[in-house]
């Protein structure tokens, strides 16, 4: 099949729509569908793609309705009953889901995947960072918009290193083919997928058993998992002085400290020791996806002169503890966390960085399943923060589970301030409020909120 034409359903979705500039670079003509337009949307549009968003066969380029030369791509999160995709697979077409594409193309370079229950972004981002500013270069396929490059997809024309975030969802990561892998974390999530914690352990064992003889494999130190490697590959550790058995990890930070507003630490790795690395993002939670960044950038060769002034440079993702507004009066961040893990590490560096402000949380939680499964934790994670909104449920790709809704969490929070309501009242319920750190939480449609909040406040 010789592909001249690419049609994405959910083309707006991040990883979607780092596929579908990958293949406008290589001269295929590209066009999609999406929801709802974005400013992601409108980029990809100004970019040279078509876009539209209504599910209507109708509205398909004629150009993509020839089979012998059209591939589509599709998410999960799409309905088996969406008209334009029984449309395509009536008509015969190859359709594929991302991870598939993703993992052609990880078979056809050194592909760095980081995969993880958390700090998959972030990671893989600053390996990215890390890769580029050094004589390597690398190709990446991003789960977030580098705040450094402002795109999700970065091509090198001298570099066979790729990276790639390993999704666990829908066994996703399965598809890769790694010459090199991260595992920051293994807690549950997707037991809508998984059902159990040991299924969802098994599916990253044998995503370790992928990994090309010869390859390597960084886990963080004490990872409740058993890898299943190939022979030739080699495991290595990473750890803060704050984890239990941190001495005995192969690539370490110790000393973290921050002063006036700047985190510094060492970090030990086995060639040596380079002292007060600066992170360039400033937040506690990324020192240990620094550490697995810069284990693995090791490990393909960076070198440690490299990896000090790549390291400080680093801005960050849209969405991952991204500073919106930053003045003494008033702070707002946004952030992606939709796990309870996630959530507490993001309250854990709201208050190391703001120990005497108050901190209000705007949080919209992603999926029934996930809600039912982990109301307690979520309430225990919000209950962390001086003033919670709650809104409701945003479904994604399911159907509402009956007995499940936000009030399920908001029930079990501890705490007095807390507010149960619809995204279009916060405008004016934080009128009365006058918030003096705030933040947005989750993994939805929250995201809409972020330029009305910073228009409100600015």
């Amino acid at each position: 099949m010789t592909i001249k034409q690419v049609y994405f359903i959910g083309i707006g979705g991040i990883g979607m729509s780092n596929l579908a500039r990958y293949y406008h670079s290589r001269s295929c003509r590209v066009a999609g569908y999406d929801r709802t337009e974005t400013e992601l949307t409108k980029q990809l549009v100004k970019e040279g793609m078509e876009i539209h968003y209504c599910d209507d066969v109708e509205a398909i380029p004629e150009a993509f309705k020839e089979v012998n030369t059209t591939l589509v791509v599709r998410t999960p999160a799409v309905s088996d009953m969406h008209s334009e995709l029984q449309y395509f697979r009536s008509a015969g077409f190859r359709i594929v889901k991302r991870a598939e594409v993703l993992g052609e193309i990880s078979r056809e370079l050194d592909a760095l995947c980081v995969a993880g229950t958390h700090g998959k972004t972030t990671t893989s981002t600053l390996l990215a960072h890390l890769l580029r500013q050094s004589s390597l270069d690398c190709n990446a396929f991003l789960g977030g918009i580098s705040l450094n490059y402002g795109t999700n997809l970065l091509l090198s024309g001298k570099s066979r290193l790729m990276v790639a975030e390993a999704d666990e969802y829908d066994r996703s990561f399965h598809r890769l083919s790694p010459w090199m892998a991260v595992i920051t974390s293994v807690d549950p999530d997707h037991l809508d997928i998984y059902h159990s914690h040991e299924a969802y352990l098994e599916a990253f064992a044998h995503f370790t058993s992928l990994i090309r003889p010869g390859g390597n494999l960084l886990m963080k130190q004490s990872l409740v998992l058993q890898p299943r490697l190939a022979e030739g590959v080699k495991t290595y550790t990473y750890a803060t002085e704050q984890m239990p058995h941190s001495s005995k990890a192969d690539f370490r930070a110790e000393n973290i400290t921050i002063e006036e507003g700047r985190l510094y630490f060492d970090f030990i790795y086995p060639g040596g020791v380079l002292k007060k690395m600066e992170l360039g993002l400033p937040i506690t939670i990324h020192v240990e996806n620094a550490l697995a960044a810069m284990g693995l950038a090791y490990l393909c060769g960076v070198s440690a002169e490299e990896l000090r002034p790549a390291l400080a440079s680093f801005k960050g993702n849209q969405r991952r503890f991204d500073f919106q507004i930053r003045r003494n009066d008033f702070v707002y961040i946004d952030d992606y966390a939709h796990h309870p893990n996630e959530l507490k590490a993001c309250i854990r560096s709201l208050k190391a960085l703001y120990p005497t402000k108050e901190l209000t949380g705007i949080f919209q939680p992603h999926l029934y399943s996930r809600t039912r499964d982990f109301a307690d934790e979520f309430a225990q994670a919000l209950s962390g923060l001086d003033y919670v909104y709650l809104l409701d449920i945003y479904p994604a790709r399911e159907e509402p589970i009956p007995g499940v809704d936000s009030k399920l969490i908001f029930d079990k929070m501890t705490i007095e301030g807390k507010t149960l309501c619809s995204m279009d009242e916060i405008l004016s319920l934080l009128d009365r409020k006058k918030p003096e750190v705030l933040v947005t939480l989750g993994a939805g449609s929250i995201d809409r909120l972020v330029p009305l909040l910073k228009e409100k406040y600015s």
